[in-house]
Parts: C-alpha cells; sequence; structure tokens
C-alpha cells in the first residue's frame, strides 16, 4: 500500500489535490462517508469540496435564477453537490480545461477550482468546461487541523484522479477510491486504531 502522507520535499503543498475519505468512525455527519477533494493546504489551513454528495432538491436552474444567469435548456438538470459546511450559500466549481477563468485556482495538472460569474455563466450557456462539476459550500480546516486530524485516523488519503472525480457516480466514490488505495471498504472498521 503507498505511503498516505506526501514527502517532506512537497513543502505546504502537502495534501493538496489528494482525496481524503472519511473513515467509518467519522462521527461528524458533515463528512459521514465522504469523500472530499483538497484544493489548498498551506501554513494556514486547508480548503476542500466535498465531492460525492449531491443536493435532493437543488439544480443548476435554482443556482442560475438565483443570480440572473441566463441558460440553455439541458442546463437546468446539472446537479448541484453539497461541497461542505462553510460557505454555504457560495458556489464552487470544480473543473477540467480550460482554466481561464477569472477566479481559477490550479489544484493540479488537470483539475482546478474557480468560483467567477464568468464560469457560471459558461456553463449555463453550454460553453463551460466538459468536466465539471458544481459545489455549494466548501470544508475548510485551521493550521494543522487536517494533519492533526489524518493522524488520529480520521481520514484515508490519495491523489485525486479524474476518474474518480468527474466519471464515477457519487454513491460509488467512497468505495472507488479506497480501492484505489488498495482497501476492500468491506474490510475497514469503525474503531480507529493506531499501528
Amino acid at each position: 500500500m503507498e505511503n498516505i502522507y506526501p514527502a517532506p520535499d512537497q513543502g505546504w503543498e502537502a495534501f493538496k489535490g489528494h482525496f481524503i475519505m472519511a473513515m467509518p468512525g467519522l462521527a461528524d455527519p458533515n463528512f459521514a462517508y465522504t469523500v472530499t477533494s483538497i484544493c489548498e493546504h498551506s501554513p494556514e489551513g486547508a480548503v476542500g469540496v466535498v465531492v460525492n454528495r449531491v443536493h435532493p432538491f437543488l439544480f443548476g436552474k435554482d443556482i442560475f435564477e438565483e443570480l440572473k444567469i441566463e441558460y440553455e435548456p439541458g442546463a437546468e438538470s446539472v446537479p448541484i453537490h453539497l461541497g461542505g459546511p462553510v460557505h454555504s450559500n457560495e458556489v464552487f466549481v470544480l473543473h477540467g480545461p480550460p482554466f481561464n477563468w477569472e477566479g481559477c485556482l490550479m489544484v493540479t495538472p488537470f483539475f482546478a477550482m474557480s468560483n467567477t460569474r464568468d464560469i457560471l455563466e459558461a456553463i449555463a450557456m453550454g460553453r463551460g468546461p466538459q468536466s465539471m462539476m458544481i459545489a455549494l459550500g466548501c470544508a475548510g480546516w485551521g493550521p494543522e487541523q487536517l494533519e492533526s486530524e489524518i493522524k488520529q485516523n480520521a481520514w484515508l488519503t490519495c491523489p485525486v484522479t479524474e476518474e474518480i472525480l468527474f466519471d464515477t457516480p457519487v454513491e460509488a466514490q467512497w468505495e472507488e477510491a479506497l480501492r484505489k488505495m488498495g482497501i476492500d471498504p468491506a474490510l475497514l472498521s469503525d474503531t480507529a486504531g493506531h499501528a
């Protein structure tokens, strides 16, 4: 099994560009069985977006109408993800190329996070990135909080893959991310242990 901790020479990029998968024993209902993409990680903390929870009642049309953005047929049914409990009224877009949006933060060479109006307008008119997901809210950690939670076995980590992020159905993402690490999800205990 690969080492879950980034190499020391990665400096403060640490878990940026990694998935964190909640261990079964994680009691916080905001994160039970979630897969979160860490989009930024620095000495000030970390920011991520939960990728495997979809809002049951909100769709693209709700976001576009709220922001008074015109949209084409088809865009009204774009799913809206529940990105996390922080900034829950803000929109975040995880996406593949192109990367020329106003507020584009590169996470890895193949995906970025944006949260500006221009990318939403493009998505609404069918001109946005081919690979993308729209989320309301994000997840945040203070200085050294994420590292501490990982050491306490609250999370498993692996590098983000395009396949899991954009092509795997949300209900299968948690198990698929674990399988990518060589872990059988059925064998995970909900009791944390320390080796």
